[in-house]
C-alpha cells in the first residue's frame, strides 16, 4: 500500500516537471507573428482624445459622487454648487447695506394684495355696510344653498348647537361646563345676518371663529340654513300651505281592530283633541 501510494505521486512530479518544460519552450517553438505598422488618422486620434477626456470626467465625477456618500463629516462641507445653498436673497433676522435700516426683514409694500386673496370690502366678505350690519345676506337662497348650508351647519356646527340649533349637543352633554347658544330664541332670530356672519368669522366669547374651515360663501349658506331652522322653531300651522293644512286636521283615534271569533273587542284609550293651534 505505501509503495503504491509513492509511486503514484512520483508520477505526478514527473509530468508537473513536462508541463512546466513545455510552457517554457512555447515561445521558441511557435514563431510570433511579423509587426505591421499601423497609421492612424488624425480624426481617429482627436476622437480617443476626446474617449479619454469623456472618460476621466466620468471617473471625476463618480469620485465625487462617492466622496459625497461617505460617512466623513466635513466642516465646512464640501459644496461642489454653492450657488443651490447660498442664493443671493434677504433672510429673515438679518442686516444688509441696500436699505437705511440695515434690516432685510421687510414690511409688504402698502397696497400689496397676496394672489388669490382680492376681497374687497363689501357686504359679502365682511358682513357690514360701512359700520353697520347688513340685514339680510347679500347672495340669492337656493335649494343647493340650502343643502350646502345644511351639510357645514351638521357638520361644524352640531356638535355644540344639535342638528335643531337648541344648544343640546355632545359637547355640552359631555362637558356641561360648556353650554353653547341656543339658536332658536327670539334674541337669535331679531340678529342681522351680518352679525352672525361676523360671529362665524371671528367667533364671540367662547365660540371660536370658523372663518378657516368656511369660505364667505359657505358662511352664508350656514346663516339660510339656520333661518330655516328657527322657522321651523317658531312655525305654526298659518304658516302651512293652505293646500297642505288637510293633512294635518285632527281626524280623530283609529278604528279598533277586529276581535277574534268569541272573545271581547279591546277597548281603545281616546286621546284628547288639541287645544288651540298647535305649533309645528
Amino acid at each position: 500500500m505505501t509503495s503504491g501510494r509513492i509511486q503514484k505521486t512520483e508520477c505526478r512530479r514527473q509530468n508537473r516537471a513536462v508541463e512546466d518544460a513545455l510552457v517554457r519552450a512555447m515561445p521558441a517553438l511557435v514563431p510570433s507573428p511579423p509587426s505591421i505598422p499601423v497609421v492612424v488618422p488624425p480624426s481617429v486620434e482627436t476622437s480617443l482624445d476626446v474617449a479619454r477626456m469623456s472618460g476621466c470626467s466620468t471617473v471625476l465625477v463618480v469620485m465625487l459622487g462617492l466622496a459625497g456618500c461617505s460617512s466623513i463629516q466635513r466642516d465646512p462641507p464640501l459644496q461642489v454648487w454653492p450657488d443651490m445653498k447660498f442664493q443671493p436673497k434677504f433672510r429673515a433676522q438679518l442686516s444688509t447695506d441696500l436699505f437705511a435700516d440695515h434690516r432685510e426683514s421687510r414690511a409688504a409694500p402698502e397696497g400689496a394684495i397676496a394672489r388669490g386673496h382680492m376681497q374687497e370690502d363689501t357686504p359679502f366678505y365682511t358682513g357690514m355696510e360701512g359700520k353697520l350690519y347688513v340685514g339680510k345676506m347679500p347672495v340669492p337662497v337656493t335649494d343647493e344653498l340650502l343643502t350646502e348650508g345644511q351639510w357645514r351647519f351638521n357638520t361644524y356646527c352640531s356638535p355644540c348647537h344639535d342638528r335643531t340649533a337648541t344648544g343640546r349637543g355632545m359637547v355640552p352633554l359631555r362637558w356641561p361646563a360648556w353650554q353653547p347658544q341656543n339658536l332658536t330664541e327670539d334674541r337669535i332670530v331679531q340678529m342681522a345676518d351680518g352679525d352672525i356672519f361676523n360671529v362665524i368669522t371671528y367667533g364671540r366669547r367662547t365660540m371660536p371663529p370658523y372663518m378657516v374651515q368656511n369660505r364667505p360663501e359657505d358662511r352664508w349658506a350656514i346663516i339660510a340654513y339656520l333661518r330655516v331652522l328657527q322657522r321651523a322653531a317658531h312655525g305654526t300651522v298659518n304658516d302651512v300651505p293652505a293646500e297642505q293644512r288637510a293633512s294635518l286636521e285632527y281626524k280623530g283615534p283609529p278604528p279598533a281592530p277586529p276581535a277574534p271569533p268569541g272573545q271581547a273587542p279591546t277597548p281603545v284609550s281616546t286621546p284628547a283633541p288639541p287645544q288651540g293651534n298647535p305649533k309645528q
